[in-house]
């Protein structure tokens, strides 16, 4: 393929923003992840209270509070997770330039994969403790899953719809393949489109460690997550929020609009097998299709963003279906090795962590792999960033229910 290959099929990416473990924006998030800097923290530090008995206590909690970017009156009224989106969404619009769009062009697609738990169990406990009368008037929209879309939506007076994708870990990346979708369907001439999770509660933590999907390895909390990894013995949880501007490749050029690069091509599968295993066969599907999709060969895809979780079983499961739909040659990388597992809102992150891979010429190593599991046929990076020129990204991204999401990214000349 060319470099440009797909723009006009696909719809470029003129801004970014997020609030992560790693950074307070999209800039920080980055420079942190070429650091090789990791936001697994424990949670004893920032949560007093926690019960002592959770057999889990790190996570990746955000390291900037979105309350100083949004205004404690209007902050109030908002779930954490809406309010990392809306800060988010807020970075990626200025980002891009705040484009100067009809309110009937400009649609919002913002996902997430539990919802507004923090406000649903904080104000269940307020009910119960004190009635009725103590709770809050915004309970409701705090906690609708989506909510994080509507206050976007509200906030950038985007009238072309509001929509929140709720495919668990792979909402992020679901919102960016609808928000193409309205692309090319003629329906929008912006999308802002990413995900969101807040979701650090004990509740929540003690049932992802009852199904065994967290580690519980002890020791510095930096040293947890690891993908690929021979050692590695589950993910770790993590809040965040990842919000890109897509923008029809037309109305960029007219108004000169910054370009990172083009999400070129986007498949969505489900694996209808189980409610929680990893399934390489539906994601094959997925990968496959995302070529198709945006009119490229498994040959053209230089950089793998991988979903990689750090579970035993999902690890294997992608790399099987990494080698088995593009083969040995792309470069890999998992960063959820240094930001943990932002649910909802990693996939998003991990297509904006493809594209600046591609628009910079460079690819973050993978924290922590020390021994590169013998099941794993591919060229994960560790160690020390991997420079060179790619044109095409996959970004992979699953989760719990057989979602299966594959987004392809492509660079500009």
């Amino acid at each position: 393929m060319t470099p440009g290959q797909g723009l006009d099929h696909g719809a470029v990416v003129t801004g970014l923003g997020a609030m992560t473990p790693l950074g307070a924006n999209a800039a920080d998030s980055w420079q942190a992840l070429l650091d090789s800097r990791s936001g697994v923290r424990c949670l004893d530090e920032e949560h007093e209270g926690w019960p002592g008995d959770l057999p889990v206590r790190i996570a990746g909690s955000v390291s900037a509070d979105p309350v100083e970017v949004l205004g404690r009156v209007h902050a109030r009224k908002l779930d954490r997770g809406e309010q990392l989106a809306v800060a988010a969404a807020r970075e990626a619009f200025e980002d891009a330039g705040r484009p100067q769009v009809e309110p009937e062009r400009l649609a919002v697609v913002v996902g997430t994969g539990i919802g507004g738990v923090l406000s649903t169990l904080g104000q269940n406990d307020v009910y119960e403790r004190s009635g009725m009368r103590k709770l809050s008037s915004y309970a409701i929209p705090m906690l609708m899953p989506n909510g994080p879309a509507a206050w976007v939506s509200i906030d950038l007076g985007a009238r072309g719809g509001a929509r929140s994708p709720v495919s668990a870990c792979a909402s992020g990346a679901e919102s960016i393949a609808l928000g193409l979708d309205l692309i090319r369907l003629d329906r929008a001439d912006v999308v802002v489109v990413g995900g969101t999770e807040a979701s650090l509660h004990p509740f929540i933590v003690a049932a992802f460690a009852q199904m065994k999907a967290l580690s519980r390895q002890e020791g510095d909390p930096a040293a947890v997550s690891r993908p690929f990894d021979a050692a590695r013995s589950g993910f770790v949880m993590a809040e965040g929020a990842a919000v890109l501007v897509l923008e029809r490749a037309e109305f960029a050029r007219a108004r000169g609009a910054r370009v990172y690069g083009a999400v070129a091509g986007a498949a969505v599968t489900s694996s209808a097998r189980h409610i929680s295993a990893s399934d390489s066969e539906g994601q094959v599907l997925a990968i496959r299709a995302a070529l198709r999709d945006a009119e490229l060969e498994p040959r053209d895809i230089g950089h793998v963003h991988a979903h990689a979780t750090s579970t035993p079983g999902g690890d294997l499961a992608e790399a099987e279906a990494v080698a088995k739909a593009l083969g040995d040659h792309p470069v890999v990388t998992a960063t959820k090795s240094m930001t943990g597992h932002m649910l909802g809102a990693s996939g998003a992150f991990g297509a904006m962590s493809a594209l600046l891979a591609l628009h910079h010429g460079v690819v973050p190593a993978t924290r922590n792999l020390d021994e590169l599991d013998p099941g794993v046929q591919l060229d994960v990076v560790s160690g020390e960033n991997r420079t060179g020129r790619w044109d095409a990204a996959l970004a992979n991204s699953f989760g719990f229910g057989g979602h299966n999401v594959s987004l392809v990214l492509t660079r500009t000349a």
